[in-house]
């Protein structure tokens, strides 16, 4: 396979052209239905488009190490012992941290699943799935332990599992409340015995609240989650639930909710549309959930198996909530069966289910715009405030001046504010098949004096890691940095080149 480069309009595209022999595995395509893999497979820098469809209609076998994780229920206990077991087995790809311990002093485990479990990864975006937030709830807990076995026994030999480690780090918390899981009971599909902490305290109503001052006193696990994610900037996240087959979507409470009862109003995000098509990405590569069936008669029935998590019910201090308007982290709740801890025999067809919507909603965080925000000097801008224009829910740039929003197709306009600077507005186009790369130089704002005021970035000593590729050139000494994509016709001069 040969490389070569197209550049227009100061932008440089390296573009793997397949030979022949190439074609059956890696195709450019135009088509919306394939999914372009940027800085793609491997270490090479190319260009590959993997077909999303044949994807998510081929079965991926995965046949558990019964040794290590079978399809029964782990206690806490059984639990670490297989992610150190794993962390073990696999030091290249897994790391295993704890972000607290619950009130009763279990740890909450987190499995980094990656290519650099270890370290940041510049450029390339943090994601998590959180399960068991109600410890009655136990699916999610067996799914995302089963995800991890997934993950890395694919890496090998799955080139889509190996492009998603390689452009990704994975965090997953199985457990977030681990002492409920303790007071639960294998069987009981309804009902709420395990379902809160060991104090009382339903976890996903102890989060600061956008609409509603939240009163209930803040819980060890809850510190947790909000320390957590302080630290490390996630881009997209799902929380995985039981008791119902839908994926719930911000908002969940309202500025009018009085009443928390069925058939209310939805409460809709700036980014709603994001929102929908993230929700249906789950739901509609799951084996049932899209067909929007009730799980009981009493029970609502949800259109393509998405709702506004408002629009079900209203609640006050949920996490997805907090984590979209707190930390500009796009998070969903996956609620992935009717009975909320159904017998262990059932959990092979669980993972069928949702064993693809797991892995296709976690590569949509390579979807949207991407890129850099510096000063004059190359130095990465700390924590610059940025926006979608007509779109008030903001967000910030990692120590490195990263930053990331998943978007549709369509064109932007981003918004930089950083202290010390003056502000920025650009524009920039998002296509289906690959992720807009745009870097942006900030200029030092003027003291009224006229002397240049400059605060440099905290971070202007930083150095990347040899084994980190370092951030894409601004090339030309543009003003605007790099925008990759500018107009429509991209698209066709990139088809010519294949023609």
């Amino acid at each position: 396979m040969q490389p070569r480069c197209l550049a227009a309009l100061l932008v440089v595209w390296c573009i793997a052209v397949p030979t022949f022999a190439d074609q059956r595995n890696f195709e450019p395509s135009s088509d919306p239905a394939l999914y372009a893999l940027d800085r793609g497979a491997g270490n090479d820098g190319h260009l590959y488009t993997f077909d999303n469809l044949s994807v998510a209609q081929d079965p991926r076998a995965y046949r558990p190490d019964v040794g290590a994780l079978d399809f029964v229920y782990h206690n806490h206990d059984d639990m670490t012992r297989y992610l150190r077991a794993t962390t073990a087995r696999y030091p290249n790809l897994t790391a295993l941290y704890s972000i607290g311990k619950s009130a009763q002093g279990r740890d909450l485990w987190v499995l980094v699943v990656s290519a650099s479990p270890y370290e940041h990864m510049l450029g390339k975006p943090d994601v998590k799935y959180i399960g068991n937030i109600h410890g009655n709830e136990a699916v999610g807990r067996e799914l995302l332990l089963h995800l991890i076995q997934y993950l890395v026994s694919s890496y090998g030999s799955d080139p889509y599992i190996k492009w998603l480690l390689d452009n990704t780090r994975i965090h997953i918390l199985p457990s977030l409340n681990p002492d409920g899981y303790a007071a639960s009971k294998e069987g009981t599909c309804d009902g709420g015995q395990g379902r809160y902490n060991s104090r009382g305290f339903d976890l996903n109503r102890n989060f600061p609240d956008y609409f509603k001052q939240n009163n209930k006193r803040s819980q060890p696990e809850t510190e947790a989650v909000k320390d957590w994610i302080s630290k490390i900037q996630f881009v997209l996240s799902g929380s995985l639930h039981g008791g119902a087959l839908v994926v719930s979507y911000p908002y969940d409470n309202t500025p009018n909710a009085i009443f928390h009862s069925y058939q209310s109003q939805p409460s809709l995000t700036p980014d709603d549309d994001v929102f929908k098509h993230l929700s249906l990405t789950y739901a509609n590569n799951h084996g049932k959930m899209s067909r929007g069936v009730a799980c009981k008669t009493a029970s609502p029935s949800f259109e393509n198996g998405i709702t506004n998590g408002a629009a079900w019910y209203p609640l006050t201090g949920g996490m997805q909530d907090f984590n979209y308007v707190w930390h500009g982290c796009m998070e969903v709740t996956l609620e992935v069966s009717c009975c909320k801890f159904p017998p262990a025999y059932e959990l092979r067809k669980y993972w069928d289910d949702n064993q693809m919507s797991m892995i296709k909603f976690l590569a949509e965080a390579h979807r949207g715009v991407q890129g850099f925000i510096m000063d004059p000097t190359g130095n990465p801008v700390e924590r610059a405030q940025l926006k979608i224009k007509g779109r008030d829910i903001g967000f910030t740039t990692t120590k490195y001046g990263e930053f990331w929003r998943i978007l549709l197709p369509g064109v932007y306009k981003l918004e930089v504010y950083a202290d010390g600077f003056v502000p920025k507005d650009v524009d920039f186009m998002i296509v289906e098949q690959h992720p807009t790369l745009l870097n942006v130089t900030l200029q030092p704002s003027k003291r009224n004096d006229g002397s240049q005021h400059y605060r440099p970035a905290a971070s202007t000593q930083y150095r990347p890691q040899q084994q980190i590729p370092p951030a894409p050139s601004q090339g030309s000494g543009s003003d605007e940095g790099i925008l990759s994509t500018l107009s429509s016709g991209f698209n066709s001069l990139v088809n010519n080149i294949f023609g």
